[in-house]
């Protein structure tokens, strides 16, 4: 009877501790910019989606977002919009990981916003792939 108190006491701390530790700054982004084929990237503000192909495009974001620490902040369900939303490719066409790029320091990723904490995201290089040519 001691030991099962101890069990339904234990589960809901080890719980709340997992969830605490998700708040650690980590890297959301650890792929091999060889590994990608293709990004799409979606402007939530003009309706336009580009697939990025280009290997010095991709390696120039890939290893930006492979260098940025990010910092798990507040819920992002029931925000509504964004500037681009990126999913990334594998060689064989399959989705490696999909993201919200919102401005150089935030991103929205699995129900949450991510902050960065030590380098922006390069936005600009994004926004210009990004813009229509005329």
């Amino acid at each position: 009877m001691y030991k099962r108190k101890w069990i339904i006491l234990a589960i809901p701390i080890v719980l709340v501790l997992i969830f605490i530790l998700t708040f650690i700054p980590h890297k959301v982004v650890k792929i091999d910019p060889n590994n990608v084929s293709k990004i799409t990237v979606f402007d939530g503000n003009t309706g336009n989606e580009i697939e990025i192909t280009d290997n010095n495009d991709i390696s120039h974001i890939i290893n930006n977002l492979n260098n940025v620490t990010f910092q798990k902040e507040k819920l992002s369900i029931g925000y509504m919009g964004f500037n681009f939303r990126a999913t990334i490719f594998d060689s064989k066409g399959n989705e490696i990981k999909s993201l919200i790029i919102n401005s150089s320091k935030t991103i929205r990723y699995r129900g949450f916003f991510y902050r960065s904490t030590n380098i922006p995201i390069d936005y600009n290089y994004i926004e210009k792939l990004v813009e229509p040519i005329q």
